[in-house]
C-alpha cells in the first residue's frame, strides 16, 4: 500500500505534549476521530498525517489540519475534535494585527479579551454558543455558523478597543437578531411543508402548485434528467398546446 503523509501543522513545542497526552491518549483519540495516523516531530513541532491506513472521510481530512492548529494555539483536544464535525468551523484572529508587536500590548489586549475572571470570554461563548481559547498572541473561535457570526464583531470590537459594556450590549442585540431570522426560516420552512387542507379534496393540487411554483421561479432543471423534464412540460387538465400558422 502506498504511504501517503501529508504535512498539516506546525504547532509551539509547548503544546506538543498537550496534544501527545499522557501515554500518547490523546494522540490516539485524535487518530481515531480523524482515521490517520499522527506523525509528530518533538524538536520543530511539525505534525504530519499518515493516511494510507484507512478510507478516510474526506471532511474529516480536509478538517484535520484544523483540529492540530487549534490544539497548538490553546484549545483542549477534547474540544478540538469537535472540529471534525460538518457544520463546526475555525476562525483565527491575530492580535498583533490590531496592536503590533509590542509584547505588553498583545498582553494588555489579551487581558480585554478574557476579562476580569474570565467574565468576558465567558459571556461572548454564553451568548453566541462558541468555544473561545487565547493563546500567545492568537484567539481561537469554534462554532457553527450563526455562532461564528454573531461573536465576530464582539471579538474585533474588542480588538478595536471598544468598551466592555458596549460590546456585550451589541452582542446580545445580535443575539435576539440571530433567533428571531432563525425562528422565521423555521416557520417558514414548517409552512411550505405543511399541507393546505384542499389538498385532500381536490387530487393533483399539490402538484400543480408545485409546477406552478418551478415556472414561476424559472428554476434550471437537469436536461438528462428525463423525470424532472416530463414534469415540467405535463400540463394540468385545464392546460392545452396549440399549434397555429402564423
Amino acid at each position: 500500500m502506498e504511504t501517503i503523509v501529508e504535512p498539516i501543522a506546525r504547532i509551539p513545542k509547548d503544546r506538543i505534549a498537550v496534544l501527545i497526552g499522557k501515554g500518547g491518549s490523546t494522540r490516539k483519540m485524535i487518530e481515531e476521530a480523524c482515521g490517520g495516523k499522527l506523525d509528530i516531530d518533538s524538536r520543530s513541532g511539525e505534525v504530519s498525517v499518515d493516511w494510507s491506513d484507512s478510507d478516510v472521510d474526506p471532511v474529516k481530512k480536509m478538517k484535520t489540519p484544523d483540529v492540530i492548529l487549534a490544539i497548538g494555539r490553546g484549545l483542549s483536544p477534547k474540544r478540538a475534535v469537535n472540529l471534525l464535525e460538518d457544520e463546526i468551523n475555525l476562525r483565527v484572529y491575530d492580535i498583533r494585527e490590531w496592536v503590533g508587536r509590542q509584547p505588553n500590548q498583545v498582553r494588555r489586549m489579551r487581558s480585554r479579551l478574557i476579562g476580569r475572571n474570565g467574565l468576558i470570554r465567558s459571556r461572548i461563548e454564553e451568548l453566541s454558543g462558541t468555544e473561545i481559547a487565547i493563546y500567545g498572541s492568537s484567539v481561537i473561535v469554534i462554532g457553527d455558523e450563526m455562532g461564528l457570526e454573531v461573536a465576530n464583531p464582539a471579538i474585533e470590537s474588542i480588538l478595536r478597543g471598544a468598551e466592555h459594556g458596549s460590546v456585550l450590549h451589541g452582542l446580545e442585540k445580535d443575539r435576539k437578531r440571530q433567533r428571531i431570522r432563525s425562528r422565521s426560516l423555521e416557520s417558514y420552512e414548517e409552512r411550505r411543508n405543511e399541507e393546505s387542507p384542499f389538498d385532500s379534496l381536490v387530487p393533483g393540487l399539490s402538484a400543480a402548485r408545485r409546477r406552478r411554483e418551478r415556472r414561476l421561479k424559472d428554476s434550471q432543471i437537469n436536461p438528462e434528467d428525463k423525470g424532472a423534464i416530463d414534469e415540467m412540460l405535463e400540463l394540468a387538465e385545464d392546460e392545452e398546446i396549440i399549434y397555429e400558422e402564423e
